[in-house]
């Protein structure tokens, strides 16, 4: 059993077909069944079930998978960390919050671009539990989520603090108004996103129960449905000062122990950290020192 061997496996369990993973892997279908094959007679288990579909994996395969994928990923983690040879280049991947990417990134990411132009740099924006997920799985090198991640694998850092408040629509006058209904509705981005969670949690704590849930893929999305008194929502207070000054809100304080929130930035612990990774924290911990002073 090597690399390829296990290269092709992974391939093909992804893929669900022997010629589908010869057309990923440039090769023809013979060479992917053989290689298949001889993994199969070398383990001493069928990895694969035949049919006229394609294929599916067998227990013994299910049982390989995980650790396929994870020595594709060290071998490649292996091979960057020998070629880099302290200058910033190549891919970086980057996840944020969307909000946080709308309030915070663009300066940054615009020093770091102009820093470093042989770094193809990529942001992927995703709700808190989709990115710790990324990272996880290696499919960014580090994203800013709500903190805390509390996750033993994670490296954190605080990125940003955020004062989180309550929007509902311009004739709420107190958000006791709203807090004093049966039942509330909240306007909220899909589920896994950190904001939505604490807004739940700081109605529960109040025995409000919420009464229905509008999910909504953008942040336009939701102030337009909040300002129409579709509901009420949980945002940072600077990403919505825009938005405020055109009437179209009302705003609505929470107390301290409820509005502050960290922004971090995590990334894996055991994993390689490359020239361009090291140069955009360093980027981010400068930006972030020159904003405190200010």
């Amino acid at each position: 059993m090597d690399a390829n061997d296990l290269r092709v496996f992974e391939t093909v369990a992804r893929l669900g077909s022997m010629n589908r993973a010869a057309a990923a892997l440039h090769t023809v279908q013979s060479n992917v069944t053989s290689r298949i094959k001889a993994l199969e007679e070398d383990i001493g288990c069928v990895l694969f079930y035949r049919h006229s579909r394609g294929v599916s994996l067998t227990a013994a395969g299910q049982r390989l998978l995980p650790y396929a994928a994870r020595a594709g990923l060290l071998l490649s983690e292996a091979l960057s960390a020998a070629r880099d040879e302290g200058e910033p280049r190549g891919l970086l991947t980057i996840g944020s919050l969307e909000t946080t990417a709308a309030l915070r990134l663009a300066p940054l990411l615009a020093r770091y671009a102009g820093a470093y132009p042989e770094v193809d740099l990529v942001l992927r924006t995703g709700t808190t539990r989709e990115l710790i997920d990324d990272v996880l799985e290696q499919r960014v090198d580090g994203a800013y989520v709500c903190g805390p991640a509390g996750h033993p694998a994670l490296r954190e850092e605080t990125a940003f603090r955020e004062e989180l408040v309550i929007l509902a629509s311009p004739g709420v006058e107190s958000l006791q108004t709203v807090l004093r209904s049966a039942g509330v509705r909240i306007v909220v981005l899909r589920s896994g996103c950190s904001y939505r969670q604490m807004l739940e949690t700081l109605l529960a704590r109040r025995g409000i129960p919420v009464q229905r849930f509008l999910e909504f893929g953008t942040l336009e999305a939701i102030f337009g449905c909040v300002a129409a008194g579709l509901g009420i929502s949980l945002l940072p207070r600077a990403l919505i000062g825009a938005v405020c000054a055109t009437g179209r809100l009302s705003v609505h304080t929470l107390p301290p122990t409820d509005a502050m929130v960290e922004t971090v930035f995590v990334r894996r612990r055991d994993r390689f950290a490359s020239s361009a990774l090291r140069a955009f924290l360093d980027c981010a911990r400068g930006g972030q020192a020159a904003t405190e002073a200010a």
